[in-house]
């Protein structure tokens, strides 16, 4: 995939059908209940009629695709967890030993596990094989990843959106597998936003005190390292990022064109999805948010977003 051909993907993407919005609303208020007593599934009832284009829509096949990858950047000592968790929770993930496996097993939902990025060869058959190559590099000392190694791993979320429409998914949970991965999305949704780093960056899974401090200092290291554009969302992607965040910006770009909604598990893939608006507005259809993550800028992507999580705290 070349830019051109993203943007011309993009310029695909349909905005939501008001008109079947607009019959699912109407309906809302013919049925047998009070008005408004159902809350935000009334509210995501319509959002849903809008990316199906029907005014009742059904989910009834879902599946949870988590894209797993590693990050150069944890040569800074930016995680307290090795980086070999990533590759075994990827295959455990397949075995439904995870929580969110065992919880998609007993729902009866599907698993679809993704290596677009882990550092070792995965001999797992369980795990679909789309590396772009072996980990990303170290962001404080060079980029990420190319751009055409982002556009690379955009394709792979495009095309696992594809094939979700194609099998009959109704509707997609997203989430990611990577040691490392809040620094590089960190990185990115700072300079997507504009704000400081320190705003931006948190603990991720229990980093100390001097954990936290070589975390940020990382980032502002690869930022004035790299210089992203700003404006340039596949730029920030390739220099910042990881396989990981870029595969699923490809996701929500593709559930936004298929008709397929998107469920984004927390900070990592909200920023993904961040990304996936900064390429094509009309993308913010697809997404829901699932949860507001104790990271520090959760909340502000979600605002970003314009998105309110469905658990809170």
């Amino acid at each position: 995939m070349t830019r051109q051909e993203l943007t011309a993907y993009i310029e695909s993407i349909l905005p939501a059908d008001r008109e079947a919005m607009d019959a699912a609303r109407q309906r809302q208020t013919e049925l047998a209940k009070p008005p408004g007593s159902l809350g935000a599934l009334e509210d995501m009832s319509i959002r849903l009629a809008g990316i199906r284009r029907t005014p009742r829509p059904r989910i009834d096949r879902c599946r949870v695709t988590v894209l797993a990858a590693d990050n150069g950047v944890v040569a800074e000592g930016v995680s307290c967890a090795p980086q070999s968790v990533t590759v075994q929770q990827a295959v455990n993930m397949t075995r439904h030993k995870t929580g969110m496996s065992a919880l998609a097993a007993y729902f009866g939902d599907q698993v679809q596990v993704v290596d677009v990025g882990i550092c070792v060869p995965v001999s797992c058959p369980q795990v679909l094989d789309r590396k772009v190559r072996f980990s990303t590099g170290d962001i404080a000392a060079e980029p990420a990843m190319t751009e055409q190694e982002a556009l690379r791993a955009l394709s792979v979320g495009l095309d696992l959106a594809h094939m979700a429409k194609e099998e009959g998914i109704d509707a997609v949970g997203v989430g990611e597998m990577g040691i490392g991965n809040t620094t590089t999305s960190s990185a990115v949704a700072a300079v997507l936003l504009g704000q400081p780093v320190e705003a931006m960056t948190g603990r991720g899974a229990g980093l100390s005190d001097e954990g936290l401090a070589r975390k940020i200092d990382a980032i502002h290291r690869g930022i004035a390292k790299n210089q992203p554009d700003s404006a340039d969302a596949l730029d920030v992607l390739a220099k910042l990022g990881g396989f990981d965040i870029a595969g699923l910006c490809g996701v929500f770009l593709g559930g936004a064109l298929e008709g397929v909604p998107v469920l984004a598990d927390g900070f990592i893939s909200c920023v993904a999805a961040l990304c996936a608006v900064r390429f094509c507005p009309a993308a913010a259809k697809a997404v829901f948010a699932s949860h507001c993550s104790t990271e520090p800028a959760a909340k502000l992507v979600l605002d970003a977003l314009n998105k309110k999580a469905l658990i809170t705290a």
